[in-house]
Order: structure tokens, then sequence, then C-alpha cells
């Protein structure tokens, strides 16, 4: 499947955030690519692929606990990136066997800077293995059909960053995404957009340009000062969904409401749908306001529809489930 990486807007991944309901979301308002959240290969290599004929879903559920690990739908195939840590070629090659067929790309995250992800030496712990980089993308270059990309932070000089990324280009992935942070940086400190420029500057292939996008103008600001072909954003969207639509955001009460009844419709596991809750709500409110207690006590989408004024919603849906359930 073709997918143009050139004058796109994307949706970052994002742990507990970037699942089914979320894509869908921000596609909805005017994501062009969405990226999943991060799955390590272990986790994808224990799960079973299941067509689930009730949401129309296609589930990779792990095996002995039935949780589902990544969940897909034919609506987004054509946009949806899967997205993979990993510090094995032939583990990786493994696991992204098992999802390719029904995804629109693989991207491996060698730019997460989190203890879990650096211990197992995933994420950014890559970025100083420029060789396991190497084997890890051609491996999968060599063997799969489906579009392969990476997405780094920068390193400690942008000398460094760039050659790093020339050697990323020559195993022939698709398209490259740089987060304008390095290693040791906070979300709070700026992007370093110029750095990226220099990583732009010296590849052919497209850029994705990722880091302080928090309004649809950010979008072309980003692309101009950076050069990048792209342009990925991950808190803008947490915190705002709509962040995506051309015509200005929509009120936040309302991006929340319909993402409530996006993880109703596609049965989103409860407590990554009330993960994401938390997060917007910390960053508009206080969880110590009803809204925020009301979210951390609600223990099943019953208790979120009450929440949130969508109880004839659930009923709808659950109603529905039912019907198709017992044909």
């Amino acid at each position: 499947m073709e997918m143009n990486y050139r004058n796109k807007i994307m949706l970052a991944p994002m742990v507990r955030v970037g699942t089914l309901p979320f894509r869908l979301l921000a596609a909805e308002y005017g994501a062009d690519i969405t990226y999943g959240e991060e799955i390590i290969d272990h986790k994808l290599l224990k799960c079973e692929r299941h067509i689930n004929d009730v949401l129309g879903t296609v589930d990779l559920i792990e095996k002995g606990t039935n949780s589902v690990v990544f969940r897909t739908c034919p609506e987004e195939k054509s946009r949806v990136v899967f997205q993979m840590g990993t510090s094995d070629a032939v583990r990786a090659l493994n696991a992204a066997q098992m999802v390719c067929k029904d995804v629109a790309a693989v991207d491996i995250n060698m730019g997460c800077p989190k203890s879990f992800s650096i211990s197992g030496g995933m994420g950014a712990a890559l970025l100083t293995k420029p060789e396991l980089i190497h084997d890890i993308l051609t491996t999968l270059k060599r063997n799969l059909d489906t579009h392969v990309t990476c997405k780094i932070r920068l390193l400690k000089s942008s000398q460094d960053t760039v050659e790093l990324a020339r050697r990323i280009e020559k195993t022939g992935v698709s398209a490259l995404a740089v987060h304008g942070r390095k290693v040791a940086d906070r979300p709070r400190d700026p992007a370093k957009w110029d750095e990226i420029a220099d990583v732009v500057a010296a590849l052919s292939i497209p850029v994705i340009a990722n880091g302080d996008v928090f309004d649809y103008a950010d979008f072309e600001r980003i692309k101009v000062a950076t050069g990048a072909s792209s342009v990925m954003v991950a808190r803008g969207a947490l915190w705002n969904a709509s962040i995506f639509s051309p015509k200005g955001k929509l009120p936040w009460e309302d991006v929340k409401r319909e993402y409530v009844r996006k993880s109703i419709l596609w049965d989103n596991d409860i407590k990554s749908t009330k993960h994401t809750l938390k997060e917007m709500i910390m960053h508009y409110s206080c969880l110590e306001l009803s809204e925020g207690k009301g979210v951390i006590k609600s223990e099943s989408y019953a208790d979120l529809a009450r929440l949130y004024g969508e109880d004839k919603y659930y009923e709808h849906v659950n109603k529905h489930r039912l019907f198709c359930g017992s044909r």
C-alpha cells in the first residue's frame, strides 16, 4: 500500500493514548496519518490475531490474559502506523509480520527516554547503536512489503544527529521522524527546530518534524523553520485533538465527550480511556475537582457515560452489540 509522507499532519505515538478511538478522533478532525502507541515486540509475540465480528475490528489479543494489545479497523488501514519497541532485528521482524497486513506502516521507536525502554535496549538506547539500528531496519525492509520508518531524538551534537540520520536513510526507510529534543531534555524545554533543519538539509527522504506544536498555525511555522516534509504532534493533540482542524480548535468539552463516545463505541480498554481523560483534565483543570474525581472513581463505561451525560448513547451501543452478537 502506497503512503505519501509529504505535506502531511500526523498524530504522534503516545503510550496509553494512541489507541483506536483516539486515532479515529484525530483523523476525524484532519490528521492525515495516525501513529499507534508504542508496543513492545515481546508483547506482540504473545498475541494471536482475531477478527472481532461484533466491533468490525482486527484485534491482537494476548494469550492467557485475553487483553487487547492492539486494535485496528479497516477505516484506518490506509493511514495507521504501528509503532514498535525493539532491540533485536529477528524479533522485530517476527512481531511486525503479525500486524503488517493490517496497517499502512511499521515504525521503530528510537526516541523514548523512559527507563523501561532504555533498560531493555529499546527506544533512545538505540541511538548509540548505529549497527543495531541498521540491522533492525534493513531486516524489516528486506522482508516486509509495508512501509518502514523510525522516530529518533536529537543526539548530543547536531553533527552526530545528521550522521545517524544519514545512516538511517541508507537502510531504505520511507521517512524519518525527528523529535527536536535530546534524551535528557524535558517536555518543558523548548524543541530545537534548528537542529531538525540540519537533518532535513542532509537527507533526501521525507523528514517529519516533532516538537512544540500546540495550534494549527504551528504546523506551518515548524515546516517553514525546519524545511520538514511533514509535521507530527503529541501533547497538542492530547490536550485537544481538534488541533488538526484548519477551522480552528473546537471547545475542549466537545472534543472530550466525542472521545468518550468513540471509546464506548470501540470498547477501548477502560484504563487507557481513564488515563487519557485524566491527562486532558490535568492540562485544563485539576483532578481534585468533581470531574477528575468522577473519572478516577469510574469502574466501567456505564460510569463514564453517566459522568459525561452519554447514558443514552451507551445504551444504544450496547443494544447494537447484543444484536450483532446474537446473529
